[in-house]
């Protein structure tokens, strides 16, 4: 894998990387420290992190790691994929039933952690998994995640690649949290109009910056800058021009400058919008 880029000119505001991955950040194949990751998000000031864990031994690692360092909230869940694993990796149906009770009951033990602002992410993902190979699972974790963020007062973090009917099907059945994001958001125009009216936020990371993406371009046009965050999903999805490297932190100011020219916003003005959009979400760091 390629190098990491030099980091791109500092943010005049400080802002929030609002979905991170710190447990897989690399640098080729050698893991980043915490440390210095923050610290390069820091230096282009991006000053705050929301660390994700979406499995038990990614989500143990993020409560250790909020609690470690200031800058971070956390979220944790069982990511689609990883709710799927769960029951499949079980001896029988009856086994998987308990597995995927038992890895749920500990991400809610985790999730009570006052430094622990998120349950996500959580959704459906039909990329990685075919019709009839666990899509039901999938519906399940995810009705039950949604559950306990509203039990426990959280923020929802959905995860939606190729599901965007279904996503919505379940939103409707068991009622959205209060405070609802669509992580990555990956839907068109229409579909940011529906999540805006909803009162719902749309997160957008590196890709809204490629090339064949007008249509998450014209999705951010579509929706009231209140509704809109920004993140990296780092390690993956880097944005142009440092497509197909590393993602980081430290290139959220690639983000929030087409953000800004999206939005109509000065770049300035999109860092205090976003800065506030965190703050009505999360609270206090």
């Amino acid at each position: 894998m390629a190098a990491r880029p030099a980091p791109p000119e500092p943010l005049p505001l400080p802002v929030a990387d609002n979905h991170t991955h710190l447990d897989l950040a690399r640098q080729g194949e050698v893991p980043v420290p915490v440390s210095e990751a923050i610290a390069a998000a820091e230096r282009v000031n991006v000053t705050r992190l929301v660390q994700i864990g979406c499995s038990l031994d990614s989500a143990r690692w993020t409560v250790r790691a909020v609690r470690e360092y200031p800058q971070l909230l956390g979220g944790v869940a069982l990511h689609p994929t990883e709710a799927v694993q769960v029951v499949a990796s079980a001896a029988d149906p009856a086994a998987g039933a308990r597995a995927l009770d038992e890895a749920l009951a500990e991400i809610e033990a985790l999730a009570a952690d006052p430094r622990i602002r998120v349950v996500g992410e959580t959704g459906l993902d039909y990329h990685w998994t075919p019709p009839g190979q666990g899509r039901e699972v999938q519906r399940e974790s995810f009705a039950r995640h949604i559950a306990l963020a509203k039990k426990l007062g959280k923020v929802l973090q959905i995860h939606d690649r190729d599901a965007h009917a279904d996503v919505l099907d379940v939103l409707a059945a068991e009622g959205a949290p209060e405070r609802t994001v669509f992580h990555c958001f990956s839907g068109d125009a229409e579909l940011a109009r529906f999540c805006a009216d909803r009162g719902w936020y749309l997160s957008f990371a590196g890709n809204v910056t490629f090339r064949n993406a007008e249509g998450l371009r014209e999705a951010v046009r579509a929706v009231p800058a209140d509704r809109v965050l920004v993140e990296t999903d780092a390690p993956y999805l880097a944005p142009a021009p440092y497509r197909g490297r590393t993602n980081a932190s430290s290139l959220v100011p690639v983000i929030v400058r087409q953000l800004a020219e999206l939005l109509g916003l000065g770049v300035r003005d999109t860092c205090v919008r976003l800065d506030a959009t965190m703050a009505e979400l999360y609270g206090p760091w």
